[in-house]
């Protein structure tokens, strides 16, 4: 393909791959891996776990460690399937067989640094079998199986200032640039903002009609817990701040109030407002409030790099109670395959993930008394 000028791509490397795998041939499949990766292909989590499986049947120990932390470097939470094929490597002797017993504490603390947390990179640590099994996460990121807790992995400002940009040049595509323009420059005269809000997902939940009284109790709660108590930048289609529910005499009080205050942004007739309240969040680096899963074709544009992190360390989900909104501010922990200093491994599901089930982990350690380094102990 390359000879006639035309880019590999993952469709391409499915079927030899999938078929070596199948076969139980690890040398030709990581062969076709390695191709796929000279040639800029990035594996999924099918081939990923295709790969995993057949490294824990040939018992490749190495590439089985290899695999985890490409699971957790690009698909963060895993399927069933993944996460079966998990447990059967955790639960296998050659799992309890391998590691290092007197690892270098200190080159350990160094990778888990240069790795940005979460992870460390060092190989297997411990020796003897696994207590594999699944669990939950309370709200500090404590495992209720094992007691470690979860740490919350740093998003590098560079990433975040290209996101931005690249958000923008996707916005400028699709919406009539001069209007997009136009709420940069009124960003830059109107912010920072400490939130940014939904205004449409925010007043219609629980709602079968719009709702100015429940986006209200929302805005006033955010402007509580800011820390200068700020008013957040409330998010809505022009249509929404002129026509129905909007011409109330109370809700136009409202509305005008929001516009002195420099925190109401009506955006332009025929636009997408999904662009507006995600560019406002991500360029004033602030929470972003929505029940909205941003999981449709326009969410898709923009990768699964960045924009999942960028999601978990920023959005703010909430329900309405008869005593008000309550918010459900992002995890203080990352929800991604962590590999502990210990040696332990904590591995996200796909099982669980609104407000009313707990996500699923898939946790695995070995005893204490396997895995504790002697300079641990004083």
């Amino acid at each position: 393909m390359k000879s006639c000028g035309i880019p590999p791509k993952l469709r391409s490397y499915g079927p030899p791959l999938f078929g070596f795998c199948k076969k139980g041939d690890a040398n030709r499949a990581y062969e076709v891996d390695a191709h796929m990766v000279e040639s800029g292909v990035v594996a999924e989590e099918p081939e990923l776990c295709a790969l995993l499986g057949l490294s824990v049947e040939s018992r490749w120990v190495d590439q089985v460690y290899e695999m985890m932390h490409r699971l957790r470097a690009s698909v963060r939470q895993v399927s069933e399937s993944t996460a079966e094929v998990v447990e059967r490597w955790f639960n296998s002797e050659d799992a309890a067989g391998v590691g290092e017993e007197n690892w270098d504490v200190g080159k350990v603390r160094e990778g888990v640094v240069k790795g940005g947390g979460g992870w460390h990179g060092q190989g297997w640590l411990g020796k003897g079998k696994w207590k594999v099994g699944r669990t939950e996460m309370d709200e500090a990121g404590v495992c209720q199986s094992c007691g470690e807790k979860l740490v919350g992995i740093d998003i590098d400002p560079r990433e975040t200032e290209n996101f931005a940009s690249s958000l923008t040049k996707l916005a400028c595509q699709r919406e009539v640039k001069a209007d997009f323009v136009q709420f940069q420059e009124w960003l830059q005269w109107h912010g920072p903002f400490d939130a940014v809000v939904d205004g449409a997902n925010v007043s219609l939940i629980n709602q079968k009609s719009f709702s100015f009284f429940e986006l209200n109790s929302v805005v006033n709660c955010l402007r509580q817990i800011s820390p200068s108590k700020q008013l957040p930048l409330v998010i809505l289609h022009r249509s929404r701040v002129t026509g129905g529910p909007a011409q109330n005499p109370n809700n136009e009080k409202l509305i005008q109030s929001w516009k002195k205050s420099g925190a109401l942004y009506a955006t332009p007739a025929g636009s997408n407002d999904d662009w507006y309240w995600l560019y406002a969040a991500v360029n004033g680096n602030c929470l972003l409030v929505t029940n909205d899963e941003m999981r449709d074709h326009l969410f898709q544009l923009l990768g699964t790099s960045f924009f999942p992190r960028w999601k978990e360390k920023h959005q703010v989900r909430l329900t309405m109670t008869r005593r008000g909104p309550v918010l459900h501010m992002p995890p203080p922990y990352s929800i991604v395959i962590q590999e502990s200093e210990q040696g332990s491994w904590h591995v996200p599901t796909v099982i669980g993930d609104d407000l009313e089930t707990p996500r699923q982990w898939l946790c695995a350690t070995r005893t204490r008394k396997n895995h504790r380094h002697p300079q641990h102990l004083e």
